[in-house]
């Protein structure tokens, strides 16, 4: 048996006892047993023939004897009286992202669920939220890969190609002999859905390499293999392409395999003008050999351009920006200061005020805006006036008592004829009033178009969230004038949401970027309705880089007092 086979079977081991909540020791020694085999550099059979397991620091008479019992009958009967007892459908459960020994287990003994097919019901019913240690996120995001599962419809959502991504690297970074690994193709331009997963590894032995990945249990078997490419089947209905390659060519690759297909024929271009020529060898120069990039940034340095971020390679300009040196400076995860747009558990939410604020300090926030849903929404339990005037009694003493800002806000639904869900009196008191359509999707582009126009102009309204209500693989974006909604918002300086949410990067890239063209101001949020949502920020940065977002386009990149004078001067002028 190969080592990684021997480790899996102990892995698998370990997540069976540990949705049956044994020992936890006993869970521990084999997790370990699991990563001491994998990383062994050499066959474990070979060891076991030689009768020197027993020498392998970190396997012990217990472990030897068991990995004895499977090269010697090609099963490990404990494993496998396990798998007779456990349903199988839970290991199925088990094999989707995010969810593992643990919550299988919540959801076995919470609500009895051992198949897919039972997950599924209970998630659309909202059963599944309400587990402890699992919440709205989890719930949606099974729903999502569930359904992914079922359609295999050719592509993946970039959080749900992340995970899957992640289980890969984390089998490959543990091989002998294997350096250097990165995501390279669409994944790394953070697209916001991908038709295939590309790794480039630096790796000594690509058969070897090769040969794990096929038994990898998400990979269904060998598309094709040319010398040091491979392309696998996996069972989220998306090819995996691996290139194995030498240290040297390890950067030239990676460019190679990063950039849009012309993104790159258009650098190619450009070498053969400056008398080069670029390939996934590298820069050829006339007269030379092939020079080893040092970096990515060497490879465009050689060509006489800055370095373009993988965000931008897509043929939409970054070339000719980057040779007249007008390459904008795009705004990073790390200049976000705050979130406009969370839920708590005075409406759908699943966390208090408290937690969330806490969660925001931890992130490096210096501020965040609670904004639970409106009365009409009665199916997220919103608000009604009296709840909100509670509530935001409660934001204002803890804004006394802590030194972290929270400003008062409300989600205030667009109802069908264009009016929001609270009138006039009770907005002008609220700190930040989002506006968005939950509710009839179906109208026609004029009225819809109208329906978003008279939020826009309404002057107690600070924020349009998810602007064209889509739901990737879900629900299409309704009709909508976009070039009308750009222009009230400019002229009204209403600011445009990005939608973090990965089911929405709402707005998307074309409509950030045009947002920045007409002189309308954004605001990335997550729309988090529990605290684990709230990580998602990194999506909605990844669409505003991949518009060409600068800080400055984005209010929530204000120092606290920057933002207050910002806010304080839009309130103003209402």
């Amino acid at each position: 048996m190969h080592n990684i086979e021997v480790a899996r079977v102990f892995d698998e081991l370990a997540d069976l006892l540990e949705l049956k909540g044994e020992d936890f020791f006993k869970i521990r020694a084999y997790r370990k047993a699991a990563r001491v085999v994998a990383g062994l550099p050499e066959p474990v059979e070979k060891i076991w023939q030689r009768g020197q397991l027993g020498k392998v620091p970190g396997i012990g008479k217990n472990i030897a004897a068991k990995i004895s019992e499977l090269m010697t009958t090609g099963k490990f009967q404990k494993h496998e009286d396990l798998l007779r007892e456990i349903p199988s459908g839970l290991l199925e459960i088990m094999s989707l992202p995010g969810i593992g020994p643990k919550r299988a287990r919540v959801l076995w003994e919470g609500l009895g669920i051992s198949s897919i097919a039972e997950l599924e019901a209970a998630a659309r019913e909202g059963r599944v939220r309400e587990l402890p240690g699992i919440g709205g996120k989890s719930e949606s995001d099974m729903l999502r890969n569930i359904e992914m599962r079922k359609n295999q419809a050719g592509w993946l959502l970039l959080d749900t190609a992340r995970q899957l991504t992640t289980e890969l690297l984390d089998l490959l970074k543990i091989l002998p002999g294997v350096g250097r690994i990165e995501i390279g193709g669409s994944m790394r331009r953070w697209r916001e859905a991908v038709r295939d997963i590309d790794l480039v590894v630096e790796a000594e032995d690509q058969a070897e390499l090769f040969t794990v990945l096929a038994r990898h249990p998400q990979v269904k078997g060998l598309l094709s293999r040319e010398d040091n490419r491979a392309r696998f089947a996996t069972s989220w209905g998306v090819p995996l392409d691996v290139e194995v390659v030498s240290g040297d060519r390890f950067w030239s690759v990676l460019h190679c395999s990063t950039g849009s297909k012309e993104h790159y024929q258009k650098l190619q271009e450009l070498a053969l003008k400056r008398g080069l020529k670029l390939d996934s060898r590298g820069i050829r120069h006339q007269g030379e050999g092939i020079k080893p990039a040092a970096g990515e940034e060497d490879i465009y340095a050689q060509l006489g351009l800055p370095y373009i971020v993988p965000e931008l390679r897509e043929n939409r300009g970054e070339i000719e920006a980057a040779l007249a040196g007008i390459l904008p400076f795009l705004v990073e995860l790390p200049d976000i200061k705050g979130d406009f747009h969370v839920h708590t558990d005075w409406s759908d939410g699943l966390n208090s005020i408290e937690q969330v604020a806490a969660a925001a300090r931890g992130k490096g926030y210096s501020y965040i805006a609670v904004t639970d849903h409106s009365r009409s929404l009665k199916v997220a339990r919103g608000l009604s006036l009296e709840r909100l005037a509670e509530q935001h009694e409660v934001i204002r003493r803890l804004n006394e008592e802590q030194g972290f800002y929270i400003f008062t806000g409300v989600e205030a639904d667009i109802l069908p004829n264009g009016e929001l869900d609270y009138p006039d009196d009770i907005l002008s008191r609220v700190d930040v009033v989002i506006a968005s359509v939950h509710s009839a999707f179906r109208q026609d582009r004029e009225i819809m178009t109208e329906r978003i126009l008279a939020a826009v102009k309404n002057k107690k309204v600070d924020i349009i969230g998810h602007l064209t209500g889509r739901l990737l693989g879900q629900r299409e974006a309704y009709a909508l004038d976009i070039d009308r909604i750009m222009e009230a918002a400019a002229a009204n300086g209403t600011i445009l949401e990005i939608n973090s949410c990965p089911d929405r990067l709402d707005l998307n890239e074309e409509n950030a970027r045009l947002a920045k063209e007409r002189g309308v101001k954004l605001i990335i949020n997550t729309d988090a309705h529990d605290i684990w949502r709230m990580d998602e920020m990194k999506y909605g940065v990844a669409v505003a880089r991949r518009a060409w977002l600068s800080p400055e386009d984005i209010v929530n990149t204000m120092p606290l007092p920057e933002l207050l004078d910002f806010w304080q001067n839009k309130k103003g002028k209402e």
